[in-house]
């Protein structure tokens, strides 16, 4: 019996002929010779993109010849992200397993007993756990173990983690935290999960639990409670400009100790977003910090007072267009463009002393920000980049610059 040709469209990864076959009215239903529907089938093979199309079409819930649900097939393959998608579209979460778990019930199993146990306990193999890290498009990474013909990732903390709010459940700051320094990768997305979950419940003992963490001699500890602090400041939603304060005044006792690169990486971007005026103060002293994220984050962080007309720093972003660091250079000619007073020769002139700089990013940023105060010194560098399509790492930037034109 020949295959289904949407089957063969999932099974081969391809968005593009599966998106036709959908629109052309093929069934999302479809199974596979084994009883397998389409949906069950993308899960398996950690398909995001093929689940994404599929799950607007198919019936979420339908189940496979085994009885496991997309959800279920999901949480057991610990794919936390497609699980995620599953359940932002309504998967149904009382749905069991073969044995009578429900969706919380199989993650936690998951996370209680340890990927590599429960594969071992599921395929009866003795062998090697064949490992390897599997990197997103979003930056998060995870670990991918196979035994036994059975292939599992380690997202399975970051589904519980995900799935418990929806249930009520609020585990306490301490067992949230020992999710995420479970996985030594801080890019794991069990470190956002758990981040997310206690910065949603908008409560101040947590921000304290949080910079309470600042006295811990491990440095991933203090990492994570930098890490909830700046989320809190990020995604502050509140339209009081006050609601920083009680931050900031756990953040600038932090930033003046902390030692750690990596967060004071974290301080340093809570510090730089937060609208309290006092948060401004220690950017100056941090533009001239070791690690060259801090000094970046830092001179993003004067913007505020630069736009203000603050001579002091626009002095000191001024002096960061010569930074070691390129990126540094870069951000400290975006910060310049964006934020000192279209007529400061100051910020021109130091604009147009960066259009030889070694590094194109930084000569791109330097002519771009000309071209939008009108100064023509950065033309000879923009039209060197032409032509360019919307896969160019300029595109964008050279869109604000034809838009500025057209409107003058």
């Amino acid at each position: 019996m020949a295959e289904a040709p949407l089957i063969a469209a999932v099974r081969n990864g391809d968005d593009e002929a599966l998106y036709a076959l959908l629109s052309g009215g093929a069934d999302p239903d479809a199974v596979d010779e084994h009883g397998t529907p389409a949906l069950c089938l993308a899960v398996d093979a950690f398909a995001g993109t093929v689940v994404d199309q599929l799950m607007w079409w198919a019936r979420l819930d339908l189940p496979a010849a085994d009885g496991r649900t997309p959800l279920v097939r999901a949480i057991d393959l610990g794919a936390d992200d497609i699980a995620a998608t599953l359940v932002r579209r309504g998967a149904d979460l009382r749905l069991k397993d073969p044995e009578g778990r429900d969706a919380l019930a199989l993650a936690r199993h998951w996370h209680a007993v340890g990927a590599e146990a429960e594969l071992r306990r599921r395929t009866g193999a003795s062998g090697p756990v064949a490992r390897r890290t599997v990197h997103r498009e979003s930056g998060a990474v995870c670990e991918e173990l196979s035994l036994g013909g059975l292939t599992v990732r380690t997202g399975h903390a970051t589904i519980l983690t995900g799935l418990e709010p929806g249930y009520g459940i609020m585990p306490p700051f301490a067992e949230l935290m020992e999710r995420a320094l479970a996985e030594p990768d801080a890019d794991h997305p069990v470190w956002w999960a758990t981040v997310h979950t206690l910065r949603e419940r908008h409560d101040p003992a947590v921000w304290h639990e949080a910079a309470a963490l600042q006295t811990r001699p491990d440095p991933m500890e203090r990492y994570f409670g930098a890490e909830l602090l700046y989320a809190v400041v990020l995604f502050d939603e509140s339209e009081d400009e006050s609601f920083d304060e009680p931050l900031v005044d756990l953040l600038l006792p932090w930033a003046a100790r902390e030692e750690d690169p990596r967060v004071m990486r974290s301080l340093t971007a809570a510090l730089s977003n937060a609208w309290d005026p006092r948060s401004e103060q220690p950017m100056t002293a941090l533009t001239r910090h070791p690690d060259g994220q801090v000094r970046g984050t830092a001179v993003a962080g004067l913007h505020r007072p630069v736009a203000a007309g603050d001579p002091g720093a626009l002095a000191t972003v001024v002096a960061c267009t010569q930074d070691t660091d390129a990126t540094v250079r870069e951000t400290a000619c975006h910060t310049l463009g964006q934020a000192a007073p279209k007529g400061s020769p100051t910020a021109a002139d130091a604009l147009a002393a960066r259009l030889g700089d070694e590094a194109e990013p930084v000569r791109v940023t330097a002519a771009v920000q000309l071209a939008q105060r009108d100064d023509p010194r950065g033309d000879e560098v923009l039209a060197a980049l032409e032509p360019v399509d919307d896969t160019s790492p300029y595109y964008w930037q050279l869109d604000d610059v034809r838009r500025h034109r057209r409107t003058d």
